[in-house]
């Protein structure tokens, strides 16, 4: 051996000696022949074997029969003791006893539970079990001890066992190879569709919701009929879940969940609205599916005291056994409009179901869309009608045989008979009378086996109508087996069956669509008052809060300000209005009227500086729109400059608000009014002096938001605009106009003659230092009411029917009565409430 090979046999024993101290390092126990393992894939290993044995033995179902093994496993154990539908119950004890003894080596109590389900009417669509006694309720009430229940198959369960005792399934032994269990069963009854399953495995989970039998039926017919519909027109025959608590579903989003086997489904329960002494009731009469009642009630309960449904005044709970009523009671006046839309928000009066159709095919886990689900169910059931076919052909043959061998024996019964007595013992009577008498072996052993009575005549003529009979059958079942289309046909006759048997119409309604619930729709819609003071804050109350007052009437609080603060802008709008904030930078601002802050009447309100976003600007105009839709908006500032953009321009809200109008930054002009028109509508300018001007805005072309404008009145030196309104052309409309000192008046519409924008306008009111200048303008009638609000935060609400019409020109009469030192600020239109503001009131400011 030369020196390399030597120094290489060292290196080779140095390695296995490595090897051998690294394999006892690891080397697990001190026992010896206990092998070592990575722990790394030793943990891959194993739970990737747990994670196998979860999805394809416990979690999920299988396609074919909808079950997983527990459920399948249950009724295989009640159809083997017998506990069929048309037998007596047994104590649910006693079948969980037989699962798990022979079939489900697991819990009592998850078998139990699996049992419990199978038979509750508001779990599963078709109750695979009937049970007797407590099993639980829509309320989560658990069901009674299984020492005290008792249950057997249901009706419509004996249609997934059909035909299992004809070889019609695969079978395999149990957990100790003791018994043996069905791997699947016939499953005539398409259950993974009409009961749905729910399961969790390990990476996947399946949620299939129940469905209508008599459409899955219908939906089956059409596979076989046509194999290339498209999951389109199937989704027209199935239109949707069908879920054993009833309730509504959105169609919207039906057809994408049938085509990929995913999606969601929005549910709502059913509502109706009934009237009780005045009041507006509302009644649940069915929940979304998987709802416990209880806790629905106890959560509307729960928002009620916690002010989140405030027009809530009672709740009571009055389901009966079968019967869902839950009764939600409102204040009077209330609409149930928005207390709906809040439950349906913040309750489970609206819930989701999301849909995950994942089964087992062939022990793999696949995501199926409806065509293949039903396509599984077809091949399956070609599958069990073969075999039964098979298994009902060779029994019809065997029996041929026999009665052949019968009735041939009874053409020579008298010889069989010396031959059988001369016989030395059975086996060579059978024998003889195969080798003999030409019968076969099966043959031999039935004339053995022959009663003396199936001598007579009468029974040689029941065997051969017997045997003609069986000749039928045996020709039909090759018939049978020789053809799909036959098969097919046998499967579409099944499946009608089924549908005339049990179909019992849809539960759950399918409605086209289901507004989404925004958060306008979780606001009361009702008229408020937006103030905003001269030092920047803003508070909304409710209209109903000021009294209308006679003319002249002194007015109540109407805001908590400071000394030397004042209201100075007072809007009326509803809850589901937009106010659009012009500041004097030509910017605009969005708020949706119902996040102002809300106060009482006296209050002082929030800064708003807080509310909105502003950039060193102070607001000038505040204006309330309900849409954006169509139309134009007509700015007018105080230096008598008019602009018209179109409303869609400024729809699109930013939290740093848009450019409106470029208005001076100087801030020697401002906005007035911004108006809602459209091009045919005629606008009136008024200014602080007794100056009108009355012109279409269609004089005025559609600008951009950046354009500052064009002369809309020719103003005196030293006058302002201070009002702009949409002259409606109506009959009965007047102009009311409200100076400093309280003093004001109506006067025809009609009187104001219409002319070109930029002129100097007419005399609309004679001021003087006894009047004051005009502050407001108003388009009015005689059914409308104002809100005058002064500078030390009085506000008066006033109906114009106690101000007479008077002529353009005049100096006008007393409108509001003011202490001394006091002014009026501004003056707006509110809608009318007869009834609620009884009569004149006067209240100091706190």
């Amino acid at each position: 051996m030369t020196p390399k090979q030597v120094d290489e046999s060292k290196a080779q024993e140095e390695v296995e000696k490595g090897e051998e101290q690294r394999r006892e390092k690891d080397q697990i126990g001190d026992e010896k022949g206990v092998a070592g393992a990575e722990i790394v894939e030793e943990m891959e290993k194993s739970f990737l074997d747990y994670a196998m044995s979860v999805i394809v033995d416990r979690a999920l179902p299988s396609v074919e029969d909808g079950l997983k093994p527990v459920h399948r496993r249950i009724l295989w154990a009640m159809h083997q003791i017998g506990l069929d539908a048309s037998k007596s119950t047994r104590k649910s004890a006693a079948v969980v006893g037989e699962v798990l003894g022979k079939y489900h080596p697991h819990g009592d109590q998850a078998a139990y539970d699996a049992l419990v389900r199978m038979a509750q009417n508001f779990s599963l669509r078709y109750p695979l079990v009937h049970g007797q006694g407590n099993f639980g309720s829509m309320d989560g009430d658990a069901a009674a001890a299984m020492r005290y229940t008792e249950a057997k198959l249901s009706k419509i369960s004996s249609t997934l066992l059909q035909d299992i005792e004809k070889k019609t399934v695969p079978m395999r032994g149990n957990f100790d190879d003791t018994e043996e269990e069905p791997g699947v069963m016939p499953g005539m009854l398409p259950n993974l569709l009409l009961n749905g399953a729910t399961g969790i495995a390990v990476g996947m989970a399946t949620n299939i919701p129940p469905h209508n039998l008599g459409e899955v039926c219908d939906a089956i017919v059409q596979v076989i009929d046509k194999p290339k519909v498209d999951v389109g027109d199937l989704a027209k025959i199935v239109t949707g879940p069908d879920f054993p608590t009833g309730g509504e579903i959105q169609s919207a989003g039906l057809k994408e969940m049938y085509e990929t086997g995913k999606g969601r489904v929005v549910m709502r329960g059913k509502v109706k609205i009934e009237e009780k002494k005045g009041r507006q009731i509302i009644v649940v009469t069915e929940i979304p599916y998987q709802t416990n009642k209880s806790d629905f009630v106890l959560n509307i309960a729960r928002l009620a005291t916690e002010k989140k449904l405030p027009d809530v005044s009672d709740l009571r709970d009055e389901s009966a056994k079968e019967k869902v009523r839950v009764v939600i009671e409102l204040k009077k006046g209330a609409t149930p409009t928005y207390t709906l839309n809040k439950l349906y928000k913040l309750t489970k009066l609206q819930s989701n179901f999301d849909v995950n159709l994942l089964a087992l095919v062939g022990h793999q886990p696949k995501v199926l869309n409806l065509k293949q689900v039903l396509e599984e169910y077809v091949k399956h059931r070609k599958i069990v009608v073969r075999k039964r076919a098979e298994f009902d052909l060779k029994k019809a043959e065997d029996r041929l045989e026999i009665v052949e061998g019968l009735l041939k024996a009874l053409k020579q019964i008298d010889k069989i008979i010396a031959f059988i007595k001369k016989s030395a013992n059975s086996s060579d009577a059978l024998a003889g009378l195969v080798k003999n008498f030409s019968l076969s072996e099966r043959q031999a052993k039935a004339v053995l086996e022959m009663r003396l009575s199936a001598l007579t005549r009468l029974e040689a003529g029941k065997l051969e109508k017997e045997a003609k009979e069986l000749r039928t059958v045996i020709e039909k079942l090759k018939k049978l087996l020789g053809s799909d289309q036959e098969i097919l046909s046998v499967i579409k006759s099944e499946v009608r069956g089924l549908k005339k048997e049990y179909d019992d119409g849809r539960r759950t309604k399918v409605v086209r669509s289901m507004s989404e619930i925004s958060e306008q729709d979780m606001v009361e819609k009702k008229d408020i008052v937006v103030l905003l003071t001269d030092s920047g804050y803003i508070k909304r109350v409710d209209v109903k809060t000021y009294r209308e007052q006679k003319r002249g009437g002194s007015g109540v609080t109407g805001a908590g300000l400071k000394e030397e603060d004042f209201v100075r802008q007072l809007i009326t709008c509803s809850t589901h209005d937009y106010l659009l904030f012009f500041t004097n930078r030509g910017r605009v601002y969005w708020l949706k009227a119902h996040e102002v802050p809300d106060s009482v009447r006296a209050g002082k309100g929030r800064a708003l500086a807080n509310v909105l976003s502003l950039q060193a600007e102070q607001i000038a105009n505040v204006m309330a729109v309900d849409n954006f839709d169509e139309g134009s908006l007509f700015f007018a500032t105080k230096q008598g400059m008019v602009k018209k953009v179109p409303a869609e321009s400024l729809s699109r809200p930013r939290s740093t608000g848009v450019r409106a109008m470029n208005l001076p930054d100087d801030g020697s002009d401002v906005l007035v009014n911004v108006l809602r028109v459209q091009d045919s509508d005629e606008v009136l300018l008024v200014t602080k002096k007794g100056q009108s001007i009355r012109f279409v805005s269609d004089d005025v072309r559609s600008m951009g938001r950046a354009s500052y404008g064009v002369k809309g009145i020719d103003l005196a030196k030293g006058d302002e605009v201070v009002g702009a309104e949409v002259a409606s052309g109506k009959a009965n409309e007047t102009l009311l106009v409200v100076a400093q000192r309280g003093s004001g008046k109506r006067s025809k519409l009609e009187d104001y003659r219409k002319t070109r924008r930029s002129g100097k306008g007419v005399v609309t009111m004679k001021t003087s230092a006894k009047t004051g200048d005009i502050v407001g303008a108003l388009s009015v009638d005689g059914k409308d009411s104002v809100i005058a609000t002064t500078s030390k935060g009085m506000v008066i609400r006033v109906g114009m029917k106690d101000l007479r019409v008077m002529g353009r020109a005049t100096q006008g009469v007393k409108v509001v009565k003011l202490k001394e030192g006091d002014r009026v600020v501004d003056v707006v239109k509110v809608p009318r409430d007869d009834g609620n503001f009884p009569g004149p009131e006067s209240q100091e400011r706190n």
